[in-house]
């Protein structure tokens, strides 16, 4: 599964894919909360920070976009700030928004949420103010978006239906652009909205109903994986599908197609927010199976992205590069902190996407001992992330001599990955340790002792480029030549 997987994430490719539904605007308000109001038994919130994302089909479409597809956006926004805000944002992202239509009748969707901080650290919603109006839109509107929608059908390697019930995705339309979409061999992918009637959905290709939404349309509540695959194998024969999957949370997915029923688990998590998770699964399916994946595939590739979604605050994307990282934690070798140089580059560029700090050092830790944890712990302390190098065991007797290493380099990188204080190891080969601090260009790097500039490798060239060198102290009498000369000792004493 471990190469199925990063072999499918690597053919994912840029689709072009229409997405049609409820466009919306997330507005995210941040602020302080230190006292309740005189007014009224409710919290104040002093506003920090605003921000804007996307929601709804345009969350899928930001998604899609994240994951390298090419979203064509076909719906409708309000001639007014937010709609103008949220084609800005579409724009950015690279999709394609001429079939956003704009109308005078309704206003854009926004979802306005008061976040305030909880216990002084995590971010906690204390309310949610929705601008919109719900009802069916116009004939003339409607006929808009479907003739918009047969322009771009032709072009496109597949469609996702995101539906709100905010009145653009109505029974007709829905049957047409499926029915259309059929005639042309097109994959259609629904997200339903709750309703006891999924019939509008009859002849898409595959939907991703949650637990509740599920439950509703089958008429039964969903408490156990076999409830959930007795209500997609239900769905999916019902409404004429190619494929069901039913989220369920944290026990995963269960997918329903031709020859397949199955629970696709899901790692344990801590979940932040569950908001947009839906969305991203519906992107992660419509990429993979736009470029000819499986759906057993697909959904495990689904499930992986949206359960790094729901680690995160709001409506968010997933990268490649996130999934790709997940798929090795998940089903790659045990020892992952152990990073060949290309793959620490990559991480290393992703942590400074997140404004982390990245602290390296190096050494042999040949035999680890007190010192070694100390120093390795104020390291830690230095910055975001700590990278070892460590000297192969060619390296070590270049510089210590024929009777080292005790330990062989699988081994201490073994032991130094068992430390929380470290984030990852890479071993080089070289005696001198420039060539890797000159491609790794951290932005702290340690050195252990009472070094200047002459002693510690790499001093002037990490601060030609605004880097910070820090010398640590060394707890005294501890080293790893001081250790073996204390068991040397003991065997010739008990002699």
């Amino acid at each position: 599964m471990y190469e199925q997987l990063l072999k499918a994430i690597g053919n994912l490719g840029t689709p072009r894919i229409l997405v049609v539904g409820d466009f919306m605007l997330d507005v995210y308000l941040y602020g302080d909360v230190a006292r309740i109001s005189p007014e009224a038994p409710v919290p104040v919130l002093k506003v920090t920070e605003t921000e804007s994302r996307c929601g709804g089909a345009a969350s899928v479409a930001a998604d899609l976009a994240a994951l390298g597809a090419k979203p064509v956006c076909i719906g409708v926004v309000g001639q007014d700030a937010e709609g103008r805000t949220l084609v800005e944002k579409l724009t950015g992202l690279g999709a394609d928004i001429a079939g956003l239509t704009e109308t005078t009748d309704r206003p854009t969707i926004t979802k306005q949420r008061l976040i305030g901080l909880a216990q002084h650290r995590h971010r906690q919603q204390l309310l949610r103010i929705d601008r919109e109006v719900g009802e069916p839109l116009g004939p003339e509107v409607g006929e808009r978006i479907l003739r918009h929608y047969e322009d771009c059908l032709r072009q496109a390697d597949a469609v996702c239906l995101q539906d709100y019930n905010k009145g653009v995705l109505a029974a007709s339309l829905c049957r047409q652009m499926i029915r259309l979409a059929r005639d042309l061999g097109k994959k259609v992918l629904v997200d339903p909205m709750l309703s006891t009637d999924y019939s509008k959905y009859r002849g898409a290709t595959l939907i991703t109903p949650n637990r509740v939404e599920a439950s509703t349309a089958v008429g039964f509540e969903i408490k156990t994986p076999a409830d959930a695959g007795k209500a997609a194998e239900r769905l999916r024969e019902d409404l004429e599908l190619a494929a069901t999957i039913v989220t369920l949370d944290k026990e995963g997915a269960y997918l329903a197609a031709d020859g397949i029923s199955e629970l696709v688990p899901v790692r344990p998590r801590s979940v932040y927010d569950v908001t947009g998770a839906g969305d991203v699964v519906l992107a992660t399916l419509a990429v993979a199976l736009a470029t000819d994946g499986d759906y057993r595939t697909a959904a495990h590739l689904a499930n992986i992205a949206g359960g790094i979604e729901v680690e995160k605050f709001g409506v968010a994307t997933v990268s490649i590069s996130e999934m790709e990282r997940e798929i090795v934690r998940l089903y790659g070798v045990r020892n992952t902190k152990l990073r060949a140089l290309e793959s620490l580059l990559e991480e290393i560029e992703w942590r400074h996407s997140r404004g982390q700090t990245i602290v390296f050092t190096n050494g042999c830790f040949d035999v680890l001992h007190r010192g070694h944890i100390e120093y390795l712990a104020f390291c830690r302390t230095q910055g975001d992330v700590v990278i070892v190098g460590l000297n192969s065991d060619s390296s070590v007797r270049a510089v210590k001599g024929p009777n080292r290493p005790i330990n062989n380099q699988h081994d201490r990188a073994a032991v130094l990955s068992g430390l929380e204080s470290v984030d990852y190891v890479t071993i080089f080969e070289e005696p001198s340790v420039l060539s890797l601090v000159q491609q790794l260009r951290p932005d702290i790097l340690v050195k252990g002792g009472d070094y200047g500039h002459e002693g510690v490798v790499g001093w002037e060239f990490v601060e030609s480029y605004g880097g910070k060198v820090v010398v640590a102290p060394l707890v005294k009498d501890r080293s790893t030549t001081g250790t073996i000369e204390r068991i040397q000792a003991l065997q010739v004493e008990g002699k």
